[in-house]
């Protein structure tokens, strides 16, 4: 995996706010008034998420919500003067840096309104005593609803008929799709997320069997797991990952392990893009063992994903080869990106935030 270019990050995040502001009537930064209520005060809030910001505030009139469209960063931690807690969302680093302009400010409680917290200097967080919560399940339908049209789309070859048609070819042949309710489905995770994939693609028709290492008892009870990798590998026809990225998975996906699939596999990640090793899926593309790719997610995404790249020179070759590839269905890490899903978001993060400044246990606690 290339090393993250947070120059090149800080750009892309220039561009997407630059864009926002176009379509902002109100001012990019709403602060707080002097009326001695606890407060809270939000970091990068998106168009998209500010009617739940505001939503969230009405609900709450004992507590003063501030926030702005930019990024959380040491010079831009100060629009947070004089509030209680902050809830924030990026893709940049929180630096020892950034936490300790926070903490210069009186502010040790912070709640993200996403998963990962690897881009935390935890270290420093937990010098200056910072209590930090996530929102670990925001819609776990939004991901696996996406993961089950992706993976239908390719097994019916739409992106294939889709071109055809637009070009005026209305011939059927050579097209031709696999039903879904033909296939073996084979589930890695049996979380939140990947229990909703199951009972999606069983609705098809569709045979799931799944691995975890930590098994779901009443899924064992049913008679879903494999003993092994392995043995889900031989057997499937699709494999759809829904784990997180650890140290003892990233590229679980690799030469090694495609070689134990079937052929004319079809590989769908929609969970994290370091769990594949991408070199190793476009060989096996290019050599037909797989049939398809379902991509939401990419190892090198940051800093690419979420940004306007018209008219401008694609900075990852690798990946615009995967984007025009007939049989591999791309997209910028949006299986999330749901109205129901950003808002259980927004909402959430405020809950955890103001259960901190109340000295109240938060829901989901990060414990580092």
């Amino acid at each position: 995996m290339s090393d993250i270019n947070e120059d090149l990050i800080r750009e892309v995040v220039k561009q997407v706010l630059s864009e926002s502001k176009s379509q902002v009537d109100e001012p990019e930064t709403k602060s707080f008034n002097s009326n001695g209520k606890k407060r809270i005060f939000a970091f990068s809030i998106r168009k998209d998420e500010e009617p739940y910001v505001k939503e969230w505030a009405k609900a709450h009139p004992e507590i003063e919500v501030g926030y702005t469209d930019e990024l959380l960063t040491e010079k831009t931690a100060k629009y947070a003067k004089d509030a209680n807690g902050v809830v924030v969302y990026q893709q940049l680093s929180y630096t020892a840096e950034t936490l300790q302009a926070l903490a210069d400010l009186g502010i040790t409680k912070m709640s993200l309104r996403n998963v990962g917290v690897d881009n935390i200097d935890l270290d420093k967080a937990k010098a200056l005593g910072f209590e930090i919560t996530n929102v670990p399940v925001y819609s776990p339908n939004a991901i696996a609803e996406h993961a089950a049209i992706q993976t239908a789309r390719v097994l019916r070859q739409t992106k294939v008929l889709d071109e055809k048609i637009e070009n005026g070819d209305l011939r059927w042949a050579p097209t031709i799709g696999r039903e879904v309710r033909d296939q073996t489905v084979g589930v890695i995770g049996t979380g939140h997320i990947g229990r909703v994939y199951m009972q999606i693609m069983e609705g098809f028709g569709a045979k799931v069997i799944a691995f975890d290492t930590y098994q779901n008892p009443e899924l064992k009870q049913k008679g879903y797991y494999v003993d092994t990798l392995d043995e889900l590998y031989a057997k499937s026809d699709v494999i759809s990952l829904h784990v997180p990225a650890t140290k003892d998975n990233t590229h679980m996906i690799n030469s090694n392990s495609i070689s134990k699939m079937k052929d004319d596999v079809v590989l769908v990640n929609c969970s994290r893009g370091a769990l594949v090793d991408t070199d190793a899926v476009i060989k096996a593309l290019d050599s037909g063992k797989i049939f398809g790719f379902v991509m939401d997610t990419y190892e090198d995404e940051v800093g690419i994903f979420n940004a306007d790249w018209r008219h401008k020179d694609f900075p990852d070759k690798r990946l615009e080869n995967l984007i025009h590839r007939s049989n591999v269905l791309v997209t910028p890490h949006t299986a999330f990106y749901t109205t129901h899903a950003v808002r259980n978001m927004v909402l959430k993060a405020f809950d955890n935030n103001c259960n901190l400044i109340n000295n109240k246990p938060a829901d989901t606690p990060v414990a580092y």
